[in-house]
């Protein structure tokens, strides 16, 4: 079965000042949360995602989350391809289970169990 890319987060050095160049340069809604990540709405046809600041030795740049049914099953997929984990399975409440991999080539991708 096809798995969807069904999320994408921006996390650069200072997320706030980048939601209105975002929101001047696709006409993005963004939403400020309490925590200063920016919760961007989707436009028809397109997926939802944010903006953040990256915790201090964080990755920066761009992460798509792909939906599956059992995150760690998918990090020991990968794994086995090749990959390798690099955040284990955590719980967010309210959202589901989020984990992280690199690709054999580095390539950072999420998987997010709901």
């Amino acid at each position: 079965m096809t798995r969807p890319v069904v999320w994408f987060d921006i996390a650069t050095t200072d997320g706030p000042a980048l939601f209105g160049f975002y929101q001047e340069l696709f006409g993005w809604e963004i939403e400020n949360t309490p925590m200063g990540y920016g919760m961007i709405t989707p436009g028809e046809g397109g997926i939802g995602g944010g903006i953040g600041t990256a915790e201090e030795g964080s990755a920066k740049g761009v992460s798509v989350y792909v939906d599956v049914d059992d995150a760690q099953a998918y990090l020991d997929r990968a794994e086995t391809l090749g990959g390798k984990t690099v955040v284990p399975p955590y719980e967010v409440p309210g959202v589901g289970k989020l984990a992280e991999f690199t690709d054999p080539q580095g390539n950072r991708i999420g998987v997010w169990q709901r």
